[in-house]
């Protein structure tokens, strides 16, 4: 790109374009978020003044991160954000990219988050987006969220200072390893949420889009992906309250799989739930006494 009187709308029809022959599934939506985070704007400014022009050193710049996007580098890294349950989240390599099918996992547990206090741990938290959309949503409940890398922890209390949630905090550990004295005194949450890995080693999404620039240590598991989820299910028992819920996101075809290891586990009340295109998204179990 370097005609000096381009108009944005020119620039977007011509990057578009570009996108759209390196694969692109969104052309039109990536060069637009690319262009909008550039000019600190919004898309609606974008479509009011598309006939402005940009001038070489804007158009530089935007050559440039089309370039890393043609690569198939995800727009959330090339931009430093994403919004997810209406929040933007600050985003970083080191962690996953908040998708939108994760919302279900959301809507499923504030359907259960219904007392006006409560305790909830998010599992596996990167960004923090799940704890933050709860933690957003339900301001009585104190929200903890946990991950192995502890820049993802870093992260997610960016994100919490910066959308000024105060009812969130977040702590390095593996899985439950680091939450030993909560159990010591006695205490419990009454929501354990996780979007955990649950890809298998040879799935053939780890070749193709975004992923192959995510972490893979935040994608795959053992078991043909199974071993997480097989795992939280066994050990969340020890950190839940009686009549507490565990609710575990997983890929389309795992849903018989984790409902199973749920009723293994002992939990009650084992149902799945679809995302918004019907795919078995959600399996959630009570722990019984409550």
């Amino acid at each position: 790109m370097s005609n000096e009187c381009a108009s944005l709308d020119a620039l977007l029809r011509e990057a578009t374009a570009r996108l759209a022959a390196a694969g692109s599934p969104s052309a039109r939506l990536d060069a637009e978020v690319l262009l909008c985070h550039l000019l600190e704007v919004d898309r609606t400014w974008l479509y009011t003044w598309g006939d402005r022009e940009a001038g070489a050193a804007l158009q530089a710049r935007f050559d440039a991160l089309l370039a890393r996007r043609e690569t198939g580098e995800p727009v959330a890294y090339l931009t430093g954000e994403r919004e997810f349950w209406g929040l933007s989240l600050a985003t970083e390599p080191s962690t996953l990219i908040p998708r939108p099918d994760t919302e279900t996992l959301v809507e499923v547990a504030l359907e259960k988050a219904v007392a006006s206090f409560g305790r909830l741990l998010d599992l596996g938290s990167g960004t923090g987006a799940i704890a933050l959309a709860m933690a957003s949503e339900r301001p009585g409940w104190r929200v903890l969220g946990v991950d192995l890398r502890h820049e993802a922890v870093a992260l997610g209390e960016r994100n919490a200072a910066r959308l000024g949630i105060p009812n969130v905090a977040f702590r390095q550990s593996d899985w439950f390893a680091a939450l030993g004295q909560e159990k010591k005194a006695g205490e419990r949450f009454d929501l354990i949420v996780s979007n955990p890995p649950y890809l298998a080693d040879d799935d053939p999404h780890l070749v193709r889009g975004d992923v192959r620039f995510e972490p893979r240590s935040a994608l795959v598991a053992g078991d043909g992906g199974l071993a997480d989820l097989r795992h939280l299910a066994r050990e969340a028992r020890e950190h839940l309250a009686p009549g507490g819920w565990l609710l575990l996101e997983h890929g389309a075809q795992q849903g018989v799989a984790v409902r199973e290891a749920l009723v293994d586990a002992g939990y009650e009340t084992v149902v799945g739930r679809g995302d918004l295109a019907g795919r078995e998204r959600v399996s959630l179990g009570c722990w019984p006494g409550g």
